[in-house]
């Protein structure tokens, strides 16, 4: 059973990282403008985390093994049409399918293992969690360059689809004991709704903002639209019979101080998979595969830091500890690679805050799983998890196109007035914005003539590493309020989980 779930566990990061490297790629091939081409990315982690809370509350009800099983068939056949579109718009389809598939594989997987394993058996499980995650994330962003440089971008999604029928042939193999968990009678169909939608819409209306305007009729419309069903979601949730999230958990002060870990993660690390290359392309003139390479100072630490954790924890560190010393890394990394970022910039120098970012994302892994499972009901691990997912992804899915929108306008801005030192550029501010946000200058510059183009790229890249810059600094003030937010929680609530009767390890 556990490495079904963990090889689930490994193919559904390197969807969010691979595919980021991958863009351009995919970009030059269909001619698809930013505004379609980032709902490859965008439509995958909308998915993922509008559907998390709701897959979690369904494997409490339905059964784990089940809904792990729909996950995995649900994202083999969408990674399959992912491979095979033709069309930009069937693509962005197929990513969002997965996306929803990737939910119910995460919130039913992650609640298998804290359900078969007890003890110190259940601390190796979650140590295994974090580093076949943390391979992904290592390994993604490298295989995607690779594949991608070799094979070109449609052998990356066939790579997942194989993958993960090996996922669905393991599926006969697991337990059955946890057919139906929680004894719930029924599904809240209008709490799934309300809660799926209206995260839905403010992350729709943070991915739009840039191209339609953030004052626009339909950004705010959007903005309202989520402000309502979230209204309504907690009204429904209060009155529900058999609620999809029982409100008392966000009363539980460690639970929710664990569930805001990831934010931090999100902010300071997570932001950068997908981004972080397309500015290595367009101030290095990185290959995909050189960008990949870069990628692994940040994402290999994650492989052993694990288990620097479970030491840490044996040798009488509490697990407060731990947490605060991977919030420092974290939020220390962030500020130092605003530092050290310019064009041209070496590996080297990028070397110490990347790796920095790295230790302090594996910190956690893992262990943040297993602590919120420590901290809920049994019955409502499945919940626990979806919660804590979505706080995750959610968290991943807004900061990511919230930041991509940032540095848009923000390049946009700064790119604006220079342009008019380059009358032989045609294009305006924003389709230049829009195509380094994307990793391209390679077109920009050869609408020009040869001459202009050392100073044009000049111009660019130093706007480009400001507006960077400026995302960076903002991050890093971010993670530091949230990580002394996290510290005092921890330590103000530290109620036990409840007893539960003994069950038979795997």
């Amino acid at each position: 059973m556990a490495g079904g779930v963990l090889l689930a566990l490994l193919i559904l990061p390197t969807s969010v990282t691979g595919s980021g490297v991958a863009l351009p790629a995919i970009g030059r091939e269909t001619g698809a403008p930013l505004a379609t081409l980032q709902w490859v990315v965008h439509g995958y982690n909308l998915a993922f985390a509008s559907f998390l809370l709701a897959c979690g509350s369904l494997a409490d009800l339905w059964g784990r093994r089940r809904v792990f099983a729909v996950g995995a068939v649900v994202f083999t056949a969408a990674s399959a049409v992912s491979a095979l579109a033709e069309d930009i718009l069937v693509l962005d389809a197929a990513r969002a399918l997965a996306g929803l598939g990737a939910a119910a594989l995460l919130t039913s997987g992650s609640s298998l293992i804290g359900e078969v394993f007890r003890g110190r058996a259940r601390a190796r499980a979650f140590g295994a969690v974090g580093i076949v995650t943390g391979a992904g994330l290592a390994l993604g962003a490298l295989a995607a360059g690779a594949v991608t440089d070799t094979f070109g971008w449609r052998a990356f999604f066939w790579l997942h689809a194989g993958l993960m029928v090996v996922v669905c042939c393991a599926v006969p193999l697991f337990p059955r004991g946890w057919e139906s968990a929680s004894g719930r009678a029924g599904v809240d169909w209008a709490g799934t709704g309300a809660f799926s939608g209206g995260l839905f819409l403010l992350m729709l209306g943070t991915v739009e903002g840039p191209q339609w305007g953030w004052g626009s009729g339909g950004v705010l419309g959007l903005f309202g639209g989520s402000a309502l069903l979230l209204a309504a979601f907690v009204v429904v949730e209060r009155r529900a019979r058999h609620p999809m999230l029982d409100l008392g958990l966000l009363r539980n002060g460690r639970f929710m101080a664990l569930c805001l870990i990831p934010v931090v993660a999100t902010l300071s690390f997570v932001i950068l998979l997908p981004l972080l290359p397309n500015y290595l392309l367009v101030a290095d003139g990185y290959t995909s595969r050189d960008a990949g390479g870069v990628m692994l100072l940040m994402t290999l630490p994650i492989l052993v830091t694990p288990l620097l954790a479970t030491r840490l924890l044996r040798w009488g560190v509490t697990p407060r500890g731990v947490f605060a010393l991977s919030l420092l890394c974290l939020t220390a990394g962030v500020g130092w690679l605003a530092g050290v970022l310019e064009p041209g910039v070496t590996p080297a120098a990028l070397a110490a805050p990347l790796v920095t970012l790295g230790v302090g994302l594996g910190l956690n892994f893992g262990l943040v799983d297993g602590a919120v499972l420590e901290a809920v009901e049994p019955s409502a691990t499945g919940t626990a998890a979806g919660f804590l997912n979505t706080m995750r992804l959610g968290s991943e899915a807004l900061a990511i196109a919230a930041a991509s929108a940032a540095l848009v306008d923000l390049v946009r801005n700064r790119l604006a007035d220079g342009l008019a030192r380059f009358p032989s550029y045609e294009g305006g501010a924003g389709g230049l914005a829009n195509s380094l946000g994307a990793g391209d200058l390679t077109g920009p510059r050869s609408a020009l003539p040869a001459a202009v183009r050392p100073d044009f790229t000049d111009f660019v890249t130093s706007g480009l590493t400001d507006a960077w810059r400026t995302v960076l600094l903002a991050s890093a003030v971010l993670c530091a309020g949230l990580s002394v937010l996290i510290y005092v929680l921890l330590g103000r609530s530290s109620a036990p989980r409840p007893t539960r009767p003994a069950a038979d390890s795997a």
